[in-house]
């Protein structure tokens, strides 16, 4: 199992975002298009980022191919280039490669010997397991 999930984690695109970057993202994605300043607005109650930082961040983001602009007269709008969902996937396959030499049961193992899960959420991870099972091919 161990050697899939190595092949599965060096053919995903990895777009690495920074802690200040995912708080520009999850603005973005719920506000696009918006200007740095919706951003700025957004970020309010969990950071308290100057208007010059919030456009110097987002700038940068642009540099890395995470935001696209457009300009509407002299108001410059912000997009993700990236999905949330990209986003997501990246960091944890990041972490995995990082912390489980790219391989996902001794992640799962880990978790499930280390944290405490309720039974409601094991019973939706069963099922969460149950169902991907059945969409590669496996026995109902």
């Amino acid at each position: 199992m161990a050697r899939s999930s190595k092949k599965v984690l060096k053919s995903l695109s990895q777009q690495e975002l920074t802690e200040s970057e995912w708080a520009v993202m999850k603005v973005i994605w719920q506000k696009q298009p918006c200007a740095a300043g919706t951003v700025q607005e957004g970020l309010a109650g969990s950071k308290n980022w100057a208007y010059s930082t919030v456009k110097t961040t987002m700038d940068r983001m642009v540099n890395k191919g995470l935001l696209g602009t457009y300009s509407i007269r002299n108001l410059q709008l912000f997009t993700a280039k990236i999905t949330e969902e990209q986003a997501q996937r990246s960091q944890i396959f990041k972490t995995i490669k990082l912390a489980f030499d790219g391989a996902l049961t001794p992640m799962i193992q880990f978790l499930l010997e280390k944290e405490k899960f309720s039974e409601k959420d094991l019973q939706q991870l069963r099922q969460l397991v149950k169902k991907a099972g059945k969409g590669k091919g496996g026995k109902k």
